[in-house]
């Protein structure tokens, strides 16, 4: 068994669409970033590598290289599946902002995530909350996600 954790964290931006979890969130803003800038998904991707002992998101998918710009981070996930030996025994994350309120977007934020990941929903867990108004997030200037992993590496048995 193998434990990771990642953690993402993006300022909002205007014009740009906001994609948590892999699904659109109708709101005012959208992140800032190469890619879509789905936080939760990067926190996904860091948590995954981590266990696995291969880096960050950073260096296997550069935001130097223009193939990533703008790309949906569900693909980069998917590609993370493909290209590593691993399985989630379970997938924990919270996404942490002052607004907007996400509660009637966690389910299929679960699905987005599990289908991706090809794991039961029950494996996959999706939470949100909110500083207090303290900090970059409290103030609204951007949104921050964190996930951690336990994962069996196909590999190792």
């Amino acid at each position: 068994m193998k434990v990771g954790i990642g953690i993402d964290a993006h300022r909002f931006s205007r014009d740009r669409k906001l994609i948590l979890g892999g699904i659109e969130i109708p709101y005012e803003m959208g992140l800032d970033g190469h890619s879509d800038a789905d936080v939760l998904v990067h926190a996904i991707i860091d948590a995954i590598l981590g266990a696995l002992g291969k880096g960050d998101i950073g260096r296997i998918f550069p935001d130097s290289e223009e193939k990533y710009r703008g790309i949906y981070s569900i693909k980069l996930l998917e590609k993370i599946k493909d290209m590593f030996s691993f399985k989630i025994v379970n997938l924990d994350t919270v996404i942490i902002c002052q607004k907007p309120k996400l509660s009637n977007y966690m389910d299929t934020m679960v699905e987005k995530i599990s289908e991706t990941l090809s794991l039961e929903k029950c494996k996959v867990s999706v939470k949100a909350t909110t500083t207090e108004y303290m900090g970059f997030t409290g103030r609204g200037e951007g949104i921050c996600a964190v996930s951690i992993v336990l994962l069996e590496d196909k590999n190792e048995k």
